[in-house]
């Protein structure tokens, strides 16, 4: 696993060394690998704005083979073409207002994930790896074998934002993005330049941004969105579903409030 730092520091705190400026509380970013885990920098969360509801949406065509379930939106701007009948649970804005705002939205939300400031470089191949909060870069892409896990830290708001630049991101048959520590689909977010392929049977978590197409081989499942910006989105059976419970903090149980025994009445 390649894990490079970003230095974030300036004039003197550049020159500290690392313990150092964390000591004095001057705010240097430290990226350190323990027990095969990976922390960063917070990253900020993506604001989706109006396409925030959509689990599909698209620029030329979305093309469906077998059966597909979306639970949520389906979108389409500016093509007007959706074959193959996939289940929607939600609504259809094919080629009108609705979609043409969301597809504006979603160029702005590609914006903003793609220039979030990078806290780390990660190898690839993201399998294997745990991962904390954080913004990951990788050039030439990045693919998935195996198991991805991200680790909330026990904080619902925690973020995880991967770039892959202008290339693409692909994904082995039945590898898989896993969650833990209260880590929510809601803040995982994959920015891509290029295309976007889910193997088939993938089980995967997070909001697709492309800035082409997307691909989702059969049986891939998909616990975010399926954003493609100029291009198709295709289905082969598959499963998304757009998170319904995001931003969530736990309630504090209450503290019962005691009663108080009533005095006995003296008989007479």
């Amino acid at each position: 696993m390649a894990i490079s730092q970003t230095d974030h520091s300036s004039g003197l705190i550049g020159r500290l060394p690392r313990w150092s400026a964390a000591v004095l509380g001057l705010g240097a970013v430290t990226i350190w690998v323990a027990l095969g885990g990976v922390t960063a920098e917070a990253a900020t969360t993506v604001n989706l704005a109006t396409a925030a509801p959509f689990a599909v949406l698209a620029g030329t065509t979305v093309t469906n083979t077998g059966t597909s379930v979306i639970t949520g939106d389906l979108g389409l701007s500016p093509g007007s073409s959706v074959t193959g009948s996939p289940t929607v649970i939600g609504t259809s804005f094919v080629d009108d207002p609705v979609a043409v705002q969301a597809k504006s939205d979603l160029t702005k939300a590609y914006v903003v994930a793609a220039g979030d400031t990078r806290t780390a470089t990660v190898s690839t191949d993201l399998g294997g790896q745990t991962l904390t909060a954080g913004v990951y870069f990788e050039s030439t892409g990045l693919g998935l074998t195996g198991t991805l896990t991200l680790n909330g830290q026990d904080n619902p708001n925690s973020v995880f934002i991967f770039q892959t630049g202008s290339s693409s991101l692909t994904t082995a048959s039945a590898s898989s993005v896993v969650l833990e520590n209260m880590a929510s689909a809601c803040n995982v977010f994959w920015q891509v330049g290029s295309e976007a392929t889910l193997g088939s049977t993938t089980a995967f978590v997070g909001t697709i941004l492309a800035a082409d197409s997307v691909s989702l081989n059969t049986g891939a499942t998909v616990v975010g969105r399926v954003l493609a910006q100029t291009a198709e989105v295709s289905l082969e059976g598959n499963t998304i579903s757009v998170p319904t419970t995001c931003n969530t903090t736990p309630t504090p149980t209450p503290t019962p409030t005691p009663t108080s025994t009533p005095s006995p009445t003296t008989t007479p």
